[in-house]
């Protein structure tokens, strides 16, 4: 680990004041200060050598802790609360259970203990190459290739890929937030900004090392969930190499609202398949209207996947991808499975 100074601030003016040192910085992820919490990810990088700041900001002393009704019917969820703390809270488990199973479904119980849920959407891929400095990577130092197109990539994109980077995103929290609808608040020198979810992270493009809208300045404050009446038909599946700690190979974050044995609306995203939980809103829409069954569900695989692309080792994902689709909704709608 490379050598880098401390501070330890008390107030979130405190914490911007040092974060001001990265204005100029091209992007987030290569800022020279950074703020850590739980540092689950982080202090990992930062041994293999992968990141590099020369500052780290600890934040835990902020009061941007606890789960908090918004008062037309949501939550703000604290972004230094912990997945822990927020899979657990009751109103989470009652209104909101697919983020519930979601948060339990990934990392250990040591992991959720320590974890914050703005660390948790800011986490950083699982890409083999990414983590090999001795290997070329186009996130970790831009313009050096992408090792994974033409190496061991089963972990890999299937969706929303570029030929500079085909890495996954991992956190199964965020693939149920972003079927939530949630937004992301963040704070910066010139103020709040709230981020739809949806437009929180970025697909790699030509840029694979820009992984969200989060500027290098700002920092993270909570996440707000709507109001909504998705928690009787919902649920989250995760297909994994074991059942214990691991990351997906494919997952779904679903719900339906349902009325009169009829789709009234549909919520999907996947995780494990792109750089960043992937939803496709015209595929939704095909299940209004409909009455839930397997050949609905199947129609909305289809669509979804309709431009996937395996990589040689990740092909298989194409069809397991379907395969989680179709059994999440019938799960969701309370159907057996097929």
């Amino acid at each position: 680990m490379r050598p880098f100074s401390y501070a330890r601030p008390d107030s979130l003016d405190g914490a911007l004041a040092e974060l001001a040192g990265n204005q100029g910085a091209p992007d987030a992820s290569a800022a020279p200060v950074r703020p850590v919490a739980g540092g689950t990810n982080l202090l990992d990088l930062m041994k293999a050598d992968v990141m590099r700041p020369t500052r780290l900001v600890d934040i835990t002393r902020l009061a941007l802790r606890g789960i908090t009704e918004t008062g037309d019917g949501g939550l703000r969820l604290g972004a230094l609360s912990t997945n822990a703390e927020t899979a657990w809270d009751e109103r989470v488990r009652a209104r909101y259970p697919l983020l519930h199973k979601a948060i339990l479904a990934g990392a250990s119980a040591q992991l959720r203990n320590m974890a914050t849920n703005g660390g948790n959407i800011l986490q950083r891929t699982r890409c083999y190459y990414f983590y090999d400095t001795a290997t070329p990577c186009n996130k970790r130092a831009p313009g050096s290739g992408c090792g994974a197109l033409t190496g061991v990539n089963r972990i890999h994109a299937i969706l929303g890929a570029s030929e500079h980077c085909i890495a996954t995103h991992p956190s199964d929290m965020a693939v149920a937030l972003a079927a939530l609808d949630a937004t992301v608040r963040v704070a910066g020198p010139g103020g709040e900004r709230a981020i739809p979810f949806a437009d929180f992270h970025r697909l790699p493009g030509d840029t694979p090392h820009r992984e969200t809208t989060l500027r290098p300045e700002e920092v993270v404050t909570a996440i707000d969930l709507p109001a909504d009446n998705l928690a009787r038909h919902s649920t989250y599946l995760k297909a994994r190499d074991r059942a214990s700690y691991a990351f997906a190979l494919v997952s779904a974050a679903v719900a339906l609202e349902l009325e009169d044995g009829v789709v009234r609306g549909a919520r999907l995203a996947l995780g494990g398949v792109a750089h960043k939980p992937w939803r496709d809103r015209d595929a939704e829409a095909l299940l209004v209207g409909k009455a839930p069954g397997r050949a609905a569900f199947a129609a909305v695989a289809d669509a979804v996947l309709r431009d996937a692309k395996g990589h040689g080792h990740n092909t298989f994902k194409i069809g397991l991808a379907r395969s989680v689709i179709v059994r999440a909704f019938e799960e969701a709608a309370g159907l057996e499975p097929s």
